[in-house]
């Protein structure tokens, strides 16, 4: 993604976050390498890039007040977690949460959603 030295992992996630609050599946994309998969709080999982980009797409228009709103972000490895809460008008996508992103060359190779109990 850049030519200079690697972004730390936390930049990266808090970035493609940014993306998903503003609905910018395009800004996503730049930040999702090509083997990027999506897994979400159920196990489910979604492989690459064009298909996460469908169903963000999906997602967006479905739930146009989702937002992610992170009170921490730490970093071990190459893996950021965030801790906070969702905020949406469907009560099963609000509330609090965890995620993760796996970050390689400074692109994000997985990003999780985990519930976590308040």
């Amino acid at each position: 993604m850049t030519d200079g030295p690697e972004l730390d992992p936390v930049t990266v996630a808090v970035r493609f976050n940014e993306c998903i609050n503003r609905r910018d599946p395009d800004a996503m994309s730049e930040l999702m390498s090509e083997d990027h998969c999506f897994v979400d709080t159920e196990g489910a999982v979604i492989s690459g890039r064009q298909p996460c980009l469908d169903a963000w797409r999906v997602f967006f228009a479905s739930f146009p007040d989702y937002r992610n709103h992170f009170t921490s972000v730490t970093v071990r490895g190459g893996v950021a977690t965030a801790v906070g809460n969702s905020v949406c008008s469907k009560p099963s996508l609000a509330g609090p949460a965890l995620w993760t992103a796996v970050v390689r060359h400074d692109r994000v190779a997985e990003w999780r959603v985990l519930r976590r109990h308040a």
